[in-house]
């Protein structure tokens, strides 16, 4: 993402250092363009400020972190924000605090509505020649993802028991994507049983059931 600016000041380094400083950028991290050299005048009479236009090409991880801080200021939430890059090469933006756990919601859904909207933030293209590598970004709130994740394992190792002791397909409940790969990933470590995706969009669901074998013993 471009941010621009256009500014005067009494000099060319203080036009750049005051863009800069609205910008949010460092010096070295923009280009300018001198639209104006500056004139002292004589006595002070005549003098012309310089004028600069100041381009800053956001990093894909600064746009989704200033995304997400805004939205924090925005609804008055108070929230230690932390950004690391994981095992995977995904940029992760980490939210703690007392009142931020209004941004998880029902089973993580607002918390991947954040998500997705900083993904977007993150990789918005200037124009159609923009070809630069999508940016992943990982949005987690007082570790919500892992004690999440953990559930879901648990959740499908027992459902996995039921549908081996019973001898019959279990379904859960509709899932994201992400939540779903969790409960794949975890039966497949189980023998005996195996998963299926099922139903469409915001129904989508998984079945877990006793493989032939199983259901014929």
């Amino acid at each position: 993402m471009k941010k621009e600016i256009t500014l005067s000041a009494p000099t060319v380094e203080e036009a750049v250092k005051a863009a800069c400083e609205q910008l949010g950028a460092k010096e070295e991290d923009v280009t300018y363009e001198v639209l104006t050299q500056p004139k002292k005048g004589f006595f002070g009479i005549g003098a012309v400020p310089a004028k600069v236009r100041v381009e800053y090409n956001v990093k894909p991880s600064t746009a989704a972190l200033d995304f997400a801080e805004k939205l924090l200021s925005d609804m008055e939430i108070e929230a230690d924000v932390k950004t690391s890059v994981n095992e995977n090469g995904e940029y992760v933006i980490d939210i703690n605090g007392e009142d931020a756990g209004v941004l998880i919601g029902h089973h993580g859904e607002t918390l991947d509505a954040l998500q997705y909207l900083c993904n977007l933030a993150a990789n918005k293209k200037e124009n159609e020649d923009d070809d630069r590598e999508y940016t992943r970004v990982v949005v987690d709130i007082s570790g919500y993802r892992a004690k999440r994740e953990e559930t879901l394992r648990t959740l499908a190792r027992r459902m996995a028991e039921k549908a081996l002791k019973y001898r019959r397909s279990v379904s859960l409940e509709p899932m994201p994507s992400s939540e779903r790969r969790v409960i794949h990933s975890e039966v497949q470590k189980i023998e005996g049983v195996s998963t299926n995706s099922v139903g469409s969009e915001n129904n989508r669901r998984v079945v877990i059931y006793p493989d032939k074998k199983s259901q014929n013993e």
